[in-house]
């Protein structure tokens, strides 16, 4: 892979978005194999719309015979008898009821029938059990009630053990056609179930089946619509109750590649999920629905109240639990849930949860993720939160919206959980590379910087601008002195050079890290370092000044190290060296307006400085060798520092590629010296030899050198090149004077 390759790659690529992509994918086939809770969640989300929007009450021709509490106290414990069933559907009937199903199922013969208190009854005198059983049976006399009205009985789902269960009874079959692919596969199973005694399913004018199942949660949110019993295609109670009612033609059951489409029924198309069922989209529990059984069986019934309806019969009591958990939050009871799907088809207001929805989610799961997987890495974690929010609010107003108007049920929680997962986990790998980042940049800059300086970076990273800014520094350029000949010396032996310097290099950089200062580069046995930046440094040119005292000291101390070295192991070889090749440096100082930032191209850069003070202190660094003072300081530096250290004016001169003059200075040492009686004489005496030198009174200068020797000579300092510099200056200028408009500036033609 070419470097512009690796480079777009790790930009628009890179094992973030790959482990992110593959973890997306993962994702997704979770969702598609639908587990607990994925699928709760989503019912949750689907509950929230139900709870936020309830459908509106209307008036519909549907109504609910209720076996209620008071119902029961008024006629009776339960069961009742069938003949009570018999009057009640007479009387349904004859209040102009259309069709009237039964969410209760009569499965065994009635226990109170006359014939049958007979048989349960063996001590009961015969004549009174023969009157009793000559008497009507209650389950002919429902069956012929049944006969005399459109009735659906209700049929229901059973567990049983193998064997447990008598012979299986035929099943009338439901008339039916099918629309598309054989819907078997899709539909609700049911093996087994409860029928009514054969002579009521006999005379009944359809059979509907009023068996549900809840959500693992135990919430009943859908409701079969057609099932299969026994292998056979059959209609829900609310489904069958519609049929028998608008003429009891056959229904269609519509299928495609995707599973069952819907069913029709009563000439519209009732749009089911893939396995048959329906959402309902339910009111809060209505009064209004139910009729109270006791007020129809004691003629309380207002007039026309049942006139032209479709008549549920079932119960509210509280002792007969059938009471189910919905998604509205509270419990409903089965009976109405029946009745409100009748209602939805009726209005045709029915939650719609298409076949393709789970394609949707995925699709839109994988997209959504898709745009935080490739823009997260990229951007900064304020943006990146900022637009995942008006991503996720967007879909999840839309699928607001798809509910609210269209009574589409589009699942909002898997895709907002994907991308909020997506998007943690681009952040965290973001933050951790970005740590990763942080420490390489700690490790990297604790080689330039000081270590406390490191920290101050990292607690507050805003203080490192990247770029270029204008910033007042101190510069410092130090050189080995007379590298050539110590390269001369380790001809055979590169590897030992290297260490040396590696060594020295190391003892200068103590030095000006311990001092705070940055160092820009090595650049062979010179570098180069400044203060204050990135950070500020209020006493940044006095900082540099200790650190070039303090290299000069530790300069001393190594050569120090080496002798005794070397002495050791001349005495060892009996006649060798007895002291190494003197290593020593010259510093060059200067302050001023400079630009520093990361300097360089888009592929590789430096945190450096650039302006003319760096050059003027690269250019006094090699006038050091000149002069004999170790340490110059430009003029800028001086003024800053001749209070607290021990400076001596040496020139005026013009560097090499500059036209105006700087007074150069040699720092010799620190306050203790600068307050010395000896070095304010020397100090004095050498300000008087200058100002005649510049006067051109040769003389008076050429007579203060010899004082200024034995000065510098009792403070050791060795300033000896620099008197001789002035001696040969003077002779040569008594040979060629300058002129009267001479300024007193040397050009300097040496770097």
């Amino acid at each position: 892979m070419t470097g512009a390759m690796h480079q777009w790659f790790s930009r628009w690529v890179g094992w973030i978005r790959i482990v992110a992509v593959i973890g997306l994918l993962c994702g997704l086939t979770i969702r598609y194999g639908d587990p607990l809770p994925i699928s709760m969640l989503r019912h949750a989300s689907f509950d929230f719309y139900h709870q936020s929007k309830p459908r509106d009450l209307t008036s519909l021709p549907v109504s609910i015979l209720d076996i209620d509490d008071r119902s029961i106290e008024e006629i009776g414990q339960w069961p009742w008898p069938r003949s009570q069933f018999a009057d009640l559907v007479d009387r349904a009937t004859a209040a102009g009821a259309i069709a009237i199903g039964f969410d209760i199922v009569f499965s065994e013969p009635d226990r109170l029938s006359p014939g049958q208190i007979a048989a349960d009854n063996t001590d009961m005198p015969d004549e009174l059990a023969t009157q009793l059983t000559q008497l009507p049976d209650n389950d002919d006399l429902l069956a012929a009630a049944f006969a005399r009205s459109r009735v659906i009985v209700g049929q229901t789902s059973v567990r049983t053990l193998a064997g447990n269960r008598r012979e299986k009874r035929e099943m009338a079959l439901a008339p039916h056609a099918l629309i598309g692919p054989d819907p078997m596969p899709y539909l609700t199973q049911f093996p087994d179930i409860v029928q009514n005694l054969p002579q009521l399913e006999a005379n009944a004018a359809g059979r509907g089946m009023f068996s549900t199942r809840p959500d693992a949660d135990g919430v009943y949110r859908r409701v079969p619509l057609v099932m299969a019993v026994q292998g056979q295609l059959r209609l829900g109670l609310a489904a069958e109750v519609l049929r028998v009612a608008t003429g009891g033609a056959p229904f269609a059951v519509r299928t495609n590649e995707a599973g069952v489409e819907g069913i029709v029924l009563a000439r519209q198309l009732v749009p089911t999920a893939q396995d048959g069922t329906v959402w309902p989209y339910l009111t809060p529990s209505s009064q209004s629905r139910y009729v109270a059984a006791a007020d129809l069986l004691k003629d309380r019934l207002p007039g026309g109240r049942l006139a032209g309806h479709l008549v549920l019969v079932g119960t509210s009591a509280i002792g007969l639990e059938d009471f189910r958990a919905t998604p509205l939050g509270v419990a409903m009871a089965g009976v109405e849930i029946h009745a409100q799907v009748l209602e939805n088809i009726m209005a045709q207001t029915l939650l719609v949860r298409p076949n393709y929805a789970i394609a949707v989610e995925l699709v839109v799961t994988f997209l959504l993720c898709l745009l935080v997987i490739i823009f997260a890495p990229a951007l900064s974690a304020r943006v990146l939160i900022v637009s995942s929010l008006v991503l996720m609010v967007s879909y999840v107003g839309t699928c607001w919206y798809l509910f609210y108007d269209k009574r589409i049920l589009l699942d909002p929680s898997f895709p907002v959980l994907a991308m909020v997962l997506t998007t943690i986990l681009i952040s965290t790998v973001n933050y951790l590379r970005e740590e990763r980042r942080r420490r390489e940049i700690r490790s990297a800059f604790g080689q330039y910087v000081s270590p406390d300086l490191v920290d101050r970076l990292s607690r507050d990273h805003g203080q490192l601008t990247l770029g270029g800014e204008s910033r007042t520094l101190t510069l410092l350029f130090s050189d080995v002195r007379g590298f050539t000949a110590i390269a001369e010396e380790f001809r055979d032996d590169p590897e030992a050079l290297t260490t040396l310097m590696n060594r020295f290099l190391t003892i200068l950089s103590r030095a000006i890290l311990e001092q705070k200062g940055t160092i820009d580069k090595f650049m062979g046995d010179a570098v180069m370092a400044f203060w204050n930046a990135p950070l500020d440094h209020d006493d940044h040119a006095r900082a540099a000044c200790r650190a070039a005292l303090k290299m000069i000291a530790n300069v001393e101390a190594f050569n120090a190290k080496r002798d005794a070295a070397t002495k050791r192991r001349g005495m060892a070889r009996k006649g060798g060296a007895a002291r190494a090749h003197r290593l020593n440096v010259g510093i060059g100082i200067n302050t001023g307006q400079c630009v520093v930032g990361n300097m360089g191209s888009d592929m590789r850069f430096d945190y450096t400085a650039l302006g003319d003070p760096v050059n003027v202190a690269s250019r006094l660094e090699g006038q050091s060798r000149y002069y004999g003072a170790s340490i110059i300081l430009g003029q800028a530096t001086a003024r800053e520092v001749m209070e607290d250290f021990a400076v001596l004016e040496l020139d005026r001169i013009t560097v090499v590629g500059k036209a105006l003059p700087e007074t150069i200075f040699a720092l010799l040492g620190d306050d203790t010296l600068r307050q010395s009686s000896a070095f304010q004489a020397a100090f004095d005496r050498n300000a008087k030899m200058l100002a005649a030198y510049r006067a051109q009174d040769w003389d008076t200068a050429e007579a203060a050198l010899p004082h200024l020797r034995t000065d510098f000579s009792a403070l050791a300092l060795p300033l000896d090149d620099y008197l001789d510099l002035y001696a040969e200056r003077i002779a040569g200028l008594r040979l060629a004077p300058p002129g009267p408009d001479w300024d007193g500036v040397f050009a300097s033609t040496k770097k």
